[in-house]
Formats: C-alpha cells, structure tokens, sequence
C-alpha cells in the first residue's frame, strides 16, 4: 500500500489539536477525565494518523463509532428538540462551564467522520476490534480504581446515567469487560467489515 495516503495538513492539524486540547482538560477536568473511552480514542488516533495505520484506526472505529453517534444525536436532539434522547451530553448545556470549555466537546462529532474517511482511504483492519477489547481490558480496570460512583467514569457505575443496583461494582466492572467487545466492538467490527466489502475497501489481512 502506497504511504502519505493522509494529507500531512491533517496530521499538523490534529497533533496541534491534541497539544491544545490535553493540557485544558487536565487543567479543568483533571487527568483521570482523559480514561473516558472517547477521550482515549483520541490519543490512539494521533499515533494512527502519524503511521497511516488501518490497524489502529479500525480499532478505534469499533470502538467508539456507535457512541460517539449517540453523542451526537443526544446532543442535537438537545438543541433541536430541547431534550436529551439518549443522555450523556447533558454536560453540554451547564452553564456553570464556559461555553469555549464545552465547545472542545464537539470532537465528537468529528471523530465518527475521520474514522470513517481513513478507513476508506487506507482500508479496514479486521484485527481491530480484538486489539480494542485488548484496550478496554486495560482501560476499565484503571477507571473503576481511579474514578468512583461520581464521575461515572467509562459508564461502570450508572450506565446511561441509570444507577446499577443489580450487582456490586466489581461485578459489574467484569460484565462490562465482556460486554464492551460482545455488545459493541464485535457488531460494529461486523457492519464495518461489510460496508469495506460493499464499497470494494482494501480489508486486512489479506485472505
């Protein structure tokens, strides 16, 4: 596969981004606020433009696709609608945070498009969603250590903002590392995999 399939303006672009972005939300939010899953997606996506890597990319795509779109269907149903449909961006509209502050939030809606664009451009990985179960396995052990029931941090205490109360935390901490890659890594691995068929994408390994 050829190189320099991604416009070095892009690179310079998001790496300046991540050089901004780092040091304000470890100024307001603190440094264990950069667990969340999406927040971590950015950093991998970084390494992944630098490299031009499908591997990377891929994983990221199966791994924060589907939420990074609820993200953003709550948050425009929010501002649409005057309600949240799903939940999770209600942060968004706290006025008690500058607007400028919540405004670097909106790499959600952003992130969905650049994954989607670099898989087209270099192709689909079909190891990704093992190396993000391989990630999340990492990721969700340190959060439930790091963070308690108040930050919510990675959803390991109140899914969708609903408490749980149907096990105990450590419990539930061990559903989440098998339910992650089974409920949302492996479907979106599989409807990533048939539109790169679909659309004649270049899918890694080869046969």
């Amino acid at each position: 596969m050829p190189r320099n399939q991604i416009p070095f303006w892009l690179k310079a672009a998001y790496l300046l981004w991540i050089l901004v972005w780092v040091p304000v939300y470890w100024t307001y939010h603190g440094p264990v606020n950069l667990l969340w899953l999406c927040d971590v997606t950015n950093f991998f996506i970084a390494v992944a433009l630098i490299l031009e890597s499908p591997l990377l990319f891929s994983s990221q795509a199966v791994g924060v696709l589907l939420i990074q779109i609820a993200w953003t269907i709550d948050f425009f149903g929010r501002m649409l609608l005057g309600q949240h449909l799903i939940g999770g961006t209600e942060y968004m509209f706290d006025a008690s945070q500058p607007i400028w502050l919540r405004g670097m939030s909106l790499f959600h809606i952003v992130v969905p498009v650049l994954l989607i664009w670099s898989i087209w451009r270099l192709g689909y990985d079909k190891r990704g969603w093992k190396l993000e179960s391989v990630i999340i396995w990492l990721i969700l052990p340190v959060s439930y250590v790091a963070a308690g029931p108040e930050m919510n941090l990675n959803w390991l205490w109140a899914p969708f903002g609903i408490e749980q109360t149907l096990t105990t935390p450590a419990n539930y901490l061990l559903f989440c590392m098998f339910a992650y890659p089974a409920v949302l890594f492996w479907p979106t691995h599989r409807a990533l995999l048939r539109w790169a068929r679909g659309r004649k994408i270049l899918i890694f390994p080869y046969p």
